[in-house]
């Protein structure tokens, strides 16, 4: 793969941005009957996880490299990767509380944001062993997200939804191997590793 295609879809489909994408795709293309949240009112909560799951830890990892205590935002070092995974892992817990304590809300949206913070954890541990790739828990949690709501979804199927998440998986675990920021075993234990938690969690 040409590097900078690698580097593209790398960017786009960081981590911290792979929340942001599946609340919209729940917020504004489920069915209605899955939702009981006015469509008028669905911003707040797509602004309210833009913030609490993008701005702030990536202002928190920013000023982790003004500081010294990384050497990049791209983290190619295991030992430093710990700070920032464990600081996005408690702003998604925060998250998916606020999500859990407004009762207006449906409870899909705290179950999401559970779920996501549940694999922040999990690859905040591994990595103080070894360097799992990031985003391929992130693109594997995702697509078993996509098939658990399929199987609940009373009037409706998600299906192409699920093959452009499997397209873009193949060519986001590609590009992370491309630019050597991982083996093939970091990258796939990741992306399977993302994909069973969701499944098991979900069931």
């Amino acid at each position: 793969m040409n590097r900078s295609l690698a580097q593209a879809l790398s960017v786009v489909f960081h981590p911290l941005l792979l929340p942001t994408y599946l609340f919209a795709f729940i917020l504004y293309y489920m069915p209605a009957s899955m939702l009981t949240l006015p469509l008028e009112s669905r911003w707040v909560v797509l602004c309210m996880v833009v913030l609490s799951t993008f701005v702030i830890p990536g202002l928190g990892a920013y000023t982790m490299v003004r500081t010294g205590q990384l050497d990049s935002l791209e983290m190619s070092k295991r030992e430093q990767r710990g700070l920032p995974l464990l600081f996005t892992g408690v702003c998604y817990t925060l998250t998916a509380y606020l999500l859990y304590k407004v009762s207006a809300l449906d409870e899909v949206f705290f179950f999401i944001m559970g779920l996501i913070a549940v694999s922040v954890f999990l690859t905040y541990f591994v990595s103080l062993f070894w360097k799992v790739s990031a985003h391929s828990v992130g693109m594997g949690g995702a697509l078993g997200l996509l098939l658990v709501l399929n199987r609940l979804m009373p009037d409706g199927s998600i299906t192409m939804a699920i093959i452009v998440v499997i397209i873009l998986s193949g060519a986001v675990l590609s590009a992370r191997l491309a630019l050597h920021a991982h083996t093939p075993a970091q990258v796939y234990t990741g992306y399977g590793a993302g994909f069973l938690l969701t499944i098991v969690i979900a069931y």
